[in-house]
């Protein structure tokens, strides 16, 4: 598919809702008599409408290069042309049957309706007549296409309002997948993979969450993880195709959870001696350097502070504050994790310095960490090897916790979900800010005059 002259090229809006419009290239037109295309995508949502346009306008693609092609299409070039026919199938009112299966199981009635259907002015139209008919054979489909289909095309709603950096790690994770699959078996067709190629998967994963002694074991999480990437890939795969009752090959494949490892807390005194030094992240970046501060007050996760815009920075009002929100181009991890938080010590000093955020690092999670956990490895900030830079958002935590502060407000300021009943806002800024007072880490002015700016 070419790149779009416009983020809207092909898409029409009618009434409320948006349709693909799109005329037939002139070097088709001697065998498509649509002269242009016309097809409701049943949305009122543009984004959505943009990813079904971009699914069509390939569809299409794919079917005007099959027609003009000689010889035996490729896999991709027959998989679009398929999914073309199964469209235009059910355009025409009809649900996509191979010819074989329509003399099996149809009645004369139907058939005779199917071939009312197929227009014949000024002659039978081919790719109507295939698609109504059932002519286009089923491709033979390996898992490593499938899975490019359903990145691509299946899975396209999964997508709507990620970034492009949580599209990049929602995609790794299904490759990942995809690979070690492939290293045990082989690129397989679709149709082709069994129960046994699946226990084989599995007991490959076996072999690496319970390894031979002296081998480090992977954890049982990342098998499962991989397992049912392909075991929704195998389900998600065959209902696109229509074949919905088909049995799962990977079905009931799992190990038993393993509790996630603790992240340590940095205790009180660590943070108020060692990261409050004045001067303690000379040479690191200002971004950096900033984001730290405002993380140990705030307690938000790296990928929130790194990507929060200048808008939901209030700096000017009675008690200064940030907005955690999600956007149509970024999600949060849940819904709860939206929320207003006061700023307060060392954080509300790092914001004063980069009230329009940190640019360096937005949509750019994997840079920042790497960026600090460097900077915190070489200043001696790392009092195990498991200390993270999470690690001062569980010592907020454990702040709030000890000084006795509300269990809603604890959850509301962490983004977590409230598990007992709420009632009411969870208190004013001017309540919030009173309460993370009590448990701010002292600083002083000599930290303050050391701080970088933006």
């Amino acid at each position: 598919m070419g790149m779009m002259k416009d983020l809207n090229q092909h898409l029409k809006r009618r009434g409320a809702r948006w349709h693909y419009v799109r005329r037939v290239p002139k070097e088709y037109e001697f065998f498509d008599k649509r002269g242009t295309v016309y097809k409701s995508l049943k949305t009122e949502s543009l984004e959505l409408a943009r990813a079904k346009r971009d699914a069509l306008v390939e569809a299409d693609d794919q079917y005007w290069l099959s027609v003009v092609m000689s010889g035996d299409m490729s896999t991709e070039v027959a998989l679009k042309t398929y999914a073309s026919a199964q469209r235009r199938a059910l355009a025409k009112g009809f649900v996509y049957t191979p010819a074989q299966d329509l003399a099996d199981i149809a009645t004369l009635a139907e058939i005779m309706k199917r071939l009312k259907s197929i227009p014949t002015d000024p002659v039978p139209d081919k790719k109507e007549a295939d698609a109504v008919l059932g002519l286009v054979n089923r491709p033979s489909v390996k898992i490593s296409q499938a899975m490019n289909l359903y990145c691509e095309e299946i899975a396209v709603g999964d997508l709507l309002g990620k970034s492009e950096e949580q599209k990049k790690s929602w995609r790794k994770v299904k490759m990942r997948a995809l690979k070690n699959f492939i290293k045990i078996n082989g690129d397989l067709p679709m149709h082709e993979i069994t129960r046994d190629h699946a226990r084989k998967y599995y007991n490959w994963w076996a072999g690496r969450v319970a390894p031979k002694q002296g081998i480090k074991p992977l954890t049982a999480n990342s098998a499962n993880r991989d397992i049912g990437n392909i075991r929704k890939l195998y389900r998600e795969f065959w209902i696109y195709e229509g074949d919905e009752n088909r049995q799962n090959p990977f079905r009931n494949l799992s190990f038993a959870k393993q509790p996630s490892k603790d992240v340590p807390c940095y205790t009180d005194e660590f943070v108020g001696t060692r990261f409050l030094e004045p001067g303690v992240f000379n040479g690191l970046n200002a971004d950096a350097t900033l984001l730290v501060y405002a993380m140990i007050e705030t307690g938000c996760r790296p990928s929130e502070l790194s990507n929060i815009l200048p808008e939901n920075i209030i700096l000017d009002a009675e008690v200064p504050y940030i907005q955690i929100r999600s956007r149509s181009d970024r999600q949060l991890k849940a819904s709860a994790s939206s929320r207003d938080i006061p700023l307060v010590g060392c954080a509300l000093e790092a914001f004063k310095r980069a009230p329009h955020g940190f640019p360096r690092y937005r949509d750019k999670g994997n840079i920042l960490s790497k960026a600090i956990m460097d900077g915190l490895r070489v200043r001696g900030l790392q009092p195990t090897p498991d200390h993270r830079l999470y690690s001062l958002r569980h010592s907020f935590e454990k702040r709030m916790l000890e000084a006795g502060l509300d269990y809603g407000l604890r959850c509301l300021l962490m983004g977590h979900k409230n598990s007992r009943p709420s009632y009411g806002d969870g208190g004013s800024m001017t309540y919030r800010r009173d309460e993370l007072l009590k448990i701010s880490h002292p600083i002083h002015s000599n930290f303050v005059e050391n701080l970088p700016k933006l």
